[in-house]
């Protein structure tokens, strides 16, 4: 990690939060920003997460929209192309 992009992921609001609907509801939502912006951060509310690990589920969403993750931490995950 660069200290400028590990800067600027830290600053970032979360854009997109996945929720009971999980990750297939907001894959062309992510597709869309990362279009439009290095670095996207979301949110995985308690009920997508179920039992399921926010870095897995964060790995699962970056293969369906064709990104991968830059970094998780907590509840919240950042994307990049």
């Amino acid at each position: 990690m660069t200290d400028d992009l590990a800067r600027r992921a830290h600053e970032l609001d979360a854009t997109l939060r996945v929720g009971k609907g999980g990750i297939e509801s907001v894959t062309d939502e992510l597709d869309r920003q990362l279009k439009t912006s290095e670095l996207v951060k979301a949110k995985f509310l308690r009920s997508a997460r179920g039992g399921d690990d926010v870095a897995d589920l964060a790995e699962e969403l970056a293969e369906a929209a064709n990104a991968t993750v830059y970094e998780t931490r907590g509840n919240t995950a950042v994307f990049r192309r």
